[in-house]
């Protein structure tokens, strides 16, 4: 069993990563190349801002809100960022689940869907390889960007895509399954 969790890293009101992250399911459990496909959308979560008393090397969790956090990014095999670029930048929300935890990320592969204008969200894309890599995660080259998302999006809320951002998302989540499988001997050596 591989699973797949696609995190939505804006949490603003009227967002485009909610279609964004519907249509990325949608292809994901269409390819098959996962056997569970979760989306966890971190204005649901609701973090606190950085409210753990220890650092999260010791794994020492004190809030029930982090240990389900916790337990969450433990069961996942693989990762599908789905993120805007906020003033040349990810989002602030997607920094701190990140830094919430440290071992349950290690030996993950992930993949980013970056959305914006005109950059479709590169620039964005770019940075965060820099933070995941800190915790060994590895970005996979194959990703979707999505320049002026808007115009993709429907009055009903839906994303409709073009032949491109199809092409490039089934590109990635073969890759994310051929380096999750790679990484699984990895995993499955750390310490509990």
């Amino acid at each position: 069993m591989a699973k797949l969790q696609i995190l939505v890293a804006s949490t603003r009101p009227n967002r485009a990563g909610i279609p964004v992250a519907r249509w990325i399911e949608q292809e994901a459990r269409a390819q098959g190349a996962f056997d569970e496909v979760e989306v966890v959308d971190l204005a649901e979560l609701g973090l606190p801002f950085m409210d753990e008393p220890h650092h999260p090397r010791m794994r020492n969790y004190l809030n029930q809100h982090t240990l389900d956090w916790s337990a969450k990014v433990d069961g996942a095999d693989a990762f599908v960022f789905v993120m805007p670029e906020y003033n040349y930048g990810y989002s602030a929300p997607l920094k701190n689940a990140i830094d919430y935890l440290f071992h349950e990320w290690a030996y993950k592969p992930v993949g980013i869907v970056s959305y914006g204008g005109v950059s479709g969200g590169l620039r964005a894309a770019q940075m965060i390889k820099q933070v995941v890599t800190t915790l060994k995660m590895t970005p996979v080259v194959e990703a979707v960007a999505i320049p002026f998302v808007q115009q993709f999006v429907g009055e009903d809320g839906t994303l409709s895509p073009n032949d491109l951002m199809v092409s490039s998302a089934k590109a990635m989540f073969d890759e994310l399954r051929r380096v999750s499988d790679a990484l699984r001997p990895l995993r499955e050596s750390l310490p509990a």
